[in-house]
């Protein structure tokens, strides 16, 4: 495996016609992952640092998933009194259909199975972001990415990633083998790492789609925390 160049070696989890419960465990597992190695606080991080003084929010996340990401938001909202509406969007139906189960997400969000470059909104969210999200596309279409959260966020937009290296590939392997019952999960989460970029590609992404400032963070475990905040987001 040369780390010095990103694999585009599809993941399983971007095929089609994935059994339903296949798709449950892997989402399952993707939040204990997120739990334990930090992925949950980055995003909150993320929320931090563009929330400003704001009581009331508006929040969407693209690439949503099982809506693991959106429930440690409300969470954190919940516990600090701050009015919180989510608009969560995932190409994958399932996805979509497992995460509007949550019980305390539901009414607060807005759930929309499509491709995000499809989606335009009446009032702009306050903060868009990703997590886990980017590596899954070619430069080329991540560069239109970025420009679309910056065209359609009121505050700014934040983005968790991964970090490619040899230590977290090899790490989130053995972890997986070890423990995980996903054979999605044990595919597609050392592909990811493969699949991520270095924050010298980062610097690339965002000169190519004219935006800027913005801040490239590493963050544990192995992943960046990407901020962009409009000049007159508060």
């Amino acid at each position: 495996m040369n780390f010095a160049q990103r694999s585009y070696q599809l993941e399983l989890l971007d095929g089609d016609n994935i059994p339903f419960p296949d798709i449950q465990q892997n989402l399952r597992e993707l939040d204990v992952i997120n739990r334990w190695l930090g992925g949950h606080r980055m995003s909150i991080r993320g929320l931090q640092q563009l929330l400003g003084g704001r009581k009331q929010i508006h929040i969407c996340e693209i690439g949503c998933g099982g809506g693991d990401n959106l429930l440690a938001l409300l969470q954190w909202c919940r516990r600090r009194d701050i009015s919180v509406t989510f608009t969560g969007i995932d190409i994958n139906a399932a996805c979509i259909e497992y995460a509007a189960r949550s019980a305390d997400l539901q009414p607060l969000t807005n759930w929309i199975t499509n491709d995000y470059r499809k989606v335009s909104f009446t009032d702009k969210p306050d903060i868009i972001f990703s997590s886990l999200f980017c590596h899954h596309f070619t430069e080329e279409v991540l560069v239109s990415q970025l420009q679309w959260m910056q065209e359609h966020s009121a505050a700014g937009f934040f983005i968790n990633d991964l970090h490619r290296h040899w230590l977290p590939y090899h790490a989130i392997r053995l972890l997986t083998r070890m423990f995980s019952r996903s054979y999605l999960l044990k595919n597609d989460a050392p592909l990811s790492v493969s699949r991520g970029f270095l924050k010298t590609e980062w610097d690339e992404l965002f000169q190519q789609a004219g935006i800027s400032p913005y801040q490239v963070s590493w963050q544990w475990a192995f992943r960046y925390l990407i901020i962009f905040k409009h000049h007159d987001g508060r």
